[in-house]
């Protein structure tokens, strides 16, 4: 069973897919807090301390995009969404705003558990790092505080942004295929697009010029390598 601290903060203005959830989340031992609108939710992660948050796009008044985006600017805790709408363009959207992963309503609530087990899996920081930091030109990561240093500014990473910047970083110059790293670090849950939009969203924290990438590069036809230079 989950440790019975770790809060589930479910977001939607139907509540029969609020219960639902709710169900099939507590009797897997998470503590879940509900929401049924946008206000309702900011109103309950000012309230208590929120592990992660599902999200419905479609609510009255503040919407689930416009709630990511201000819970966005605020942290980094992980989001998923959990909407009726199948369009590329809504997925593209949400994963672009900070959602570490999208899911429509057609998914059983049994799969839905598995993507939130897998998306705080990859938040927990690893209790044994390897390396305490990786050091590279221009770009520090300190693996045990999960921080990443650009010219020793501070850069604000998801938890996924933050295991793909990592797993790619841990290994220069090794070419991963799009499928390698969605199975990494997907656990083979969500849609394999999302890959594209985290390497997108690195690039535009990370890279000096993202239109022309010297850290991440694309290998066409195979891939994505790291190509900083280690720091010796």
């Amino acid at each position: 069973m989950t440790d019975d601290r770790t809060t589930i903060l479910v977001v939607d203005d139907d509540p029969e897919i609020v219960l639902l959830m709710s169900d099939f989340l507590r009797a897997e031992g998470y503590h879940v807090i509900t929401a049924n609108n946008g206000d309702e939710a900011l109103a309950a992660l000012q309230r208590e301390s929120v592990h992660c948050m599902l999200l419905d796009v479609m609510m009255p008044g503040l919407s689930g995009f416009d709630l990511l985006r201000t819970v966005r600017e605020e942290g980094e805790i992980p989001i998923l969404i959990l909407s009726a709408r199948m369009d590329d363009s809504d997925k593209i959207r949400g994963l672009g705003l900070g959602a570490d992963d999208y899911i429509v309503k057609s998914a059983t609530p049994a799969e839905v558990v598995a993507r939130v087990k897998a998306v705080l899996r990859r938040a927990r920081p690893a209790v044994t790092p390897v390396r305490q930091t990786l050091d590279f030109d221009h770009l520090s990561i300190d693996i045990q505080a999960r921080e990443v240093r650009r010219d020793g500014q501070l850069v604000s990473l998801t938890a996924r942004e933050f295991d793909l910047l990592k797993l790619l970083a841990e290994h220069p110059r090794q070419v991963f295929s799009r499928d390698q790293l969605f199975e990494r670090l997907w656990d083979s849950y969500g849609d394999q697009h999302t890959v594209t939009v985290h390497i997108g969203r690195l690039r535009d924290k990370l890279e000096r010029d993202p239109s022309r990438p010297e850290l991440i590069s694309t290998v066409w036809g195979a891939g994505y390598r790291f190509d900083g230079r280690p720091v010796r």
